[in-house]
């Protein structure tokens, strides 16, 4: 299956716009430099009291659809 790595920095202010319903969304940056418009539901169990920070796969298939994010 295809995958990206992303580096995900995201302070919880920004991701605080999911919350307040101003945002579905996140637009990400793979390692490779292509953009990635993700769904923030998919970030959700990710949230610290800081935020979402750290290396992620993400496995898709081939025509676009999320399998799976994960840590790395």
């Amino acid at each position: 299956m295809p995958s990206l790595v992303l580096d995900i920095a995201l302070t919880t202010e920004r991701f605080l716009a999911v919350y307040q319903g101003r945002a579905n969304r996140v637009l990400l940056h793979s390692r490779d430099g292509r953009k990635v418009s993700l769904p923030a539901h998919h970030l959700k169990p990710f949230l610290r009291h800081d935020g979402i920070h750290g290396s992620f796969e993400l496995e898709f298939n081939n025509q676009g659809e999320l399998l799976e994010l994960r840590p790395l």
